[in-house]
Order: C-alpha cells, then structure tokens, then sequence
C-alpha cells in the first residue's frame, strides 16, 4: 500500500489516487468473468500495484492466459516480486505475461475475451482516452467485456477547483463515456465500500 501512495505522490496523473483499490471494487471489476469457459484471454491495462490482480489470479484455470500492461517501473517489479513470479511456478499451465508499457504502444496478440482497465481517464486529455478505448475495443473479441472504473462525482468535484479549459475537457470526457455506453449496453454498479467510493462500468462488443 506505501509503495502505491509514494508512487501516486510522484506521478498521480497516471495512478489517479492515492490509495489502492478496494477488495470491493476489485470484485465488481471482475464479477462475470467467473462464467466465461476456458481457455480464457485476459488483458489487465494499468494493474498498479495488483488490487485487481489478485482477484483475476484466483480465477484463472488451466489454459488461460492473462497479460498485464503496466507502465510504472515500480509497479511492474511489485507485481513480479509479491505476485506473479509465485504464481507462474505453482502454474505452468497458465500464461502470465507483463509488458511495461503504454497500452497505446505494446505489441499484443489480440482478440481477449475480457478486458480489465484501472487507468484514471478523467486524468487525461480527452483525445488520449478517445484513442486508449478505440485500442482496448480493438483489443477485445466480439462478445468480450471491457470493465473500467471513475470515481463516483469526480467530474464534479474537480470542475469546482480547476479552470474553464480543464472543465471542458472534463465535459468531453463524460461525453465519451456517455457515448460508450450507449453503444455498447453500458452497464454502471456502484461500489461503496472503496475509498472514494467508485462506479464500474461494463462494455459489451458487438
């Protein structure tokens, strides 16, 4: 947990908060991937120091595969030392790959059957989160979920203590969540219990 906060201290626009996320969330993240037939596919984006993780460890079987894609240093030797590493010994059938990297620029094998993203949108520029999403869709098997997550009223909040120009690109990036969610059968659960409380949203492929 410290190595999350003195991380997010260093670089929150990419970390999104300074404390990890709930049990809870990590949960709602996660919740129908339970049903879906092996072999599996995932594809976790911005792991961070591996609140979801550990719930998508748990729940993999023999012949899945889950690829990680981390651009924190810090984070992706946490994730090789406290939870990977283990792991991959105990489970040789399973596939476990950690990429450094941006998710705009990594190389991956596509299509997943499910994605999860822990990357904090309302952190950056609108035509960044329009082309991450444009990259997870295309990442993703028709059929296949995407599962993200905001802070519940962080929009909000943050358009009370920032200029007309961030408000704005707060707007737009509402606007393109709004927009996803119509196209592709959004569906929003809110999660109390995490610190803030937050809302996962879950995305369908045509």
């Amino acid at each position: 947990m410290f190595d999350f906060v003195r991380q997010a201290i260093r670089d929150f626009r990419h970390t999104g908060s300074v404390w990890p996320s709930s049990p809870q969330l990590a949960k709602a993240m996660t919740r129908t991937m339970r049903a879906l037939p092996s072999p599996r596919r995932i594809l976790e984006v911005g792991p961070g120091t591996g609140p979801f993780t550990r719930v998508l460890l748990k729940l993999l079987r023999n012949g899945d595969r889950l690829d990680l894609v981390e651009l924190n240093g810090a984070f992706c030797e946490e994730l090789e030392r406290k939870h990977l590493r283990a792991f991959r010994a105990a489970n040789p059938n399973i596939e476990i790959h950690l990429h450094q990297a941006r998710i705009e620029d990594v190389s991956l094998d596509d299509p997943y059957d499910y994605i999860v993203c822990g990357l904090p949108f309302n952190n950056f520029p609108p035509k960044l989160v329009r082309s991450i999403f444009r990259r997870l869709f295309a990442l993703l098997r028709a059929g296949g979920e995407l599962v993200y997550f905001e802070y519940a009223g962080v929009r909000v909040l943050k358009g009370t203590v920032v200029g007309p120009k961030a408000r704005h690109s707060l707007r737009r990036i509402g606007a393109v969540g709004r927009g996803l969610r119509r196209r592709h059968a959004g569906r929003r659960t809110l999660v109390l219990g995490n610190l803030p409380p937050a809302i996962s949203v879950r995305l369908r492929k045509h």
